[in-house]
């Protein structure tokens, strides 16, 4: 039986002059849109009680297992308005299977795709209001997907390449955030008879309003992100709680986030914070670490699968921190970037640590990073051809 999600809605939306208002700055996280879909799970009756609803709070026993065990799984992805005005989700199928994994390490009922794509069309499509208008002047011409200028053999220094990536320009975005808890009332330690599906939606702004300059990384010899057989590769919040006393640290050493090592100690590099970690060589490798212990990330998979369209060899394996910083020294590895959902492509340009700092290249955002992180951009707001089948209409 299908799960569906008939919209109820709400008799009090946010006036429309404060929505515009809000849409006009509306940063990060910090506002959330009219309804929500929701959906509902036990052990008797599966998935029931779906549907789109108003934003509101919910009450939850305080015995809840989501309080006391941390079972709990979420995951994020966006909505883009194109020129055209239409609005699409990128890769939204590979959200529900990474949100079914997830579920399946924490021993969570696994949400099926199909309703997973559909409870997040259904709040996109209630509130598409909320969806930002597109920029269109950054990346090159606007363009429904389809026929359109190929970036296949972009070159990375090419001057003449529009470069939305140094503005922050056209990245408004409506940022999505399906979540999933255990909610049976009970203190023994077992998977949760009971969970709670929800999907809310926040308006986004450009990551890096002020342009795309680079951040520091603290390597840590404190915490550990993740273990071979722990919850690494799992998007579930304990792995981000754990993460926030380490950025507390990178903070209070001068770097703007965390780089992570593995935690059997072989000095090998794993996530920078919340986000994948990438680097360029010189003879043209795009080295992502191998899987395993951390998070499979959509973007990610989507770097590694443009890469050779700019002349370049993806590659998956073990890392040492020790190769980075020789390949820093020497110039064999030319650029660093981390990868992720809400900022696309983050440029890293230094790695500080206990007693070592290092910079990489001339310590500003490289050519090839701006280059990818523009390719992907350009993809997700239809401004050129999506030949690998990504984006995924809603209006």
């Amino acid at each position: 039986m299908s799960l569906d999600f008939p919209l109820d809605r709400t008799a009090a939306p946010v006036p429309g002059a404060e929505r515009r208002a809000i849409l006009a700055d509306p940063g990060f996280g910090r506002w959330f849109t009219d309804h929500m879909a929701v959906a509902a799970w036990d052990a008797e009756h599966g998935w029931h009680d779906g549907g789109v609803r108003p934003l509101a709070p919910f009450t939850l026993h305080p015995g809840a297992a989501v309080f006391h065990y941390g079972q709990e799984v979420f995951e994020g992805l966006k909505a883009y308005r194109h020129a055209d005005g239409g609005v699409w989700l990128f890769r939204p199928g590979d959200n529900a299977r990474r949100f079914a994994r997830s579920a399946r390490r924490l021993a969570l009922p696994e949400l099926p795709e199909a309703a997973f794509v559909r409870a997040v069309e259904e709040l996109v499509r209630a509130d598409a209001a909320w969806v930002p208008e597109a920029d269109g002047g950054a990346g090159g011409e606007a363009t429904t997907p389809g026929p359109a200028p190929s970036t296949s053999g972009l070159s990375v220094s090419d001057p003449s390449a529009p470069d939305s990536s140094a503005s922050g320009s056209g990245e408004q975005s409506l940022y999505l955030r399906p979540f999933l808890i255990a909610t049976e009332s009970f203190l023994g330690v077992r998977p949760s008879a009971e969970a709670l599906f929800r999907v809310i939606a926040s308006p986004a702004g450009p990551y890096f309003p002020s342009g795309v300059t680079g951040v520091t990384l603290w390597v840590t010899e404190t915490y550990s992100r993740a273990a071979i057989g722990g919850t690494g590769a799992a998007k579930c919040g304990g792995n981000y709680a754990g993460s926030l006393a380490a950025q507390t640290e990178a903070r209070e050493n001068g770097c703007e986030q965390v780089l992570y090592l593995d935690s059997a100690g072989r000095g090998t590099i794993e996530e920078s914070g919340t986000m994948n970690l990438c680097l360029v060589t010189r003879d043209g490798e795009l080295l992502t670490p191998a899987l395993g212990t951390i998070l499979e990330g959509v973007t990610r998979d989507t770097v590694l699968a443009l890469a050779p369209e700019l002349g370049l060899r993806p590659v998956e394996r073990t890392i040492s921190l020790a190769e980075l910083r020789a390949g820093a020294e020497d110039g064999t590895v030319t650029e660093v970037f981390a990868a992720g959902t809400a900022a696309v492509l983050t440029p890293v340009t230094g790695f500080k640590g206990a007693g070592h700092a290092f910079t990489v290249g001339d310590g500003t955002p490289g050519p090839t990073t701006l280059a990818l992180r523009r390719t992907v951009l350009d993809l997700q707001y239809g401004r050129t051809e999506d030949r690998h089948g990504w984006l995924h209409r809603v209006l």
